[in-house]
């Protein structure tokens, strides 16, 4: 025997190689024997193997539908074009949000000014008074 087999593991390599040779073994005796197979035998197994591929593709197609369902009704009528509009729809939602909460606030700026500029001008001291250095003082001291 070879100390190999009995040490170390075998790397992935080795067992993928010691697999397809067992494959191969193992089908070139099913051929062999497959042609001292009477006619009856054989008939059943090829009735066998055509009810396997036929459950198989009944499972297939019912995965296959199981999974369109799970997506939903509404995008599996759209067809491809639902899913695209669904993957983008979100971020055309993000990008309006984001431009109404930028009007809003650019909006609320501007009656914050007109606000100022309408107090300022319907005042009684001037416009001028407020950069002159002598009122900022005025307006620092205190009241008695």
């Amino acid at each position: 025997m070879n100390s190999r087999q009995n040490s170390a593991p075998r790397t992935a390599a080795e067992l993928d190689a010691l697999q397809t040779r067992f494959a191969l073994r193992l089908s070139a005796r099913l051929t062999e024997q497959s042609q001292a197979v009477s006619p009856d035998i054989s008939e059943r197994l090829r009735f066998a193997r055509e009810q396997a591929l036929e459950r198989a593709r009944t499972k297939l197609v019912a995965e296959t539908a199981g999974s369109v369902s799970r997506s939903g009704p509404s995008l599996a009528l759209l067809g491809g074009w639902g899913v695209k509009i669904a993957s983008v729809l979100p971020l055309v939602v993000l990008a309006a949000g984001l431009i109404l909460i930028q009007r809003w606030h650019s909006s609320s700026q501007i009656s914050a000014a007109a606000e100022i500029d309408a107090s300022l001008l319907s005042d009684d001291v001037p416009p001028d008074a407020y950069s002159d250095p002598g009122f900022v003082e005025f307006l620092k001291t205190p009241r008695d």
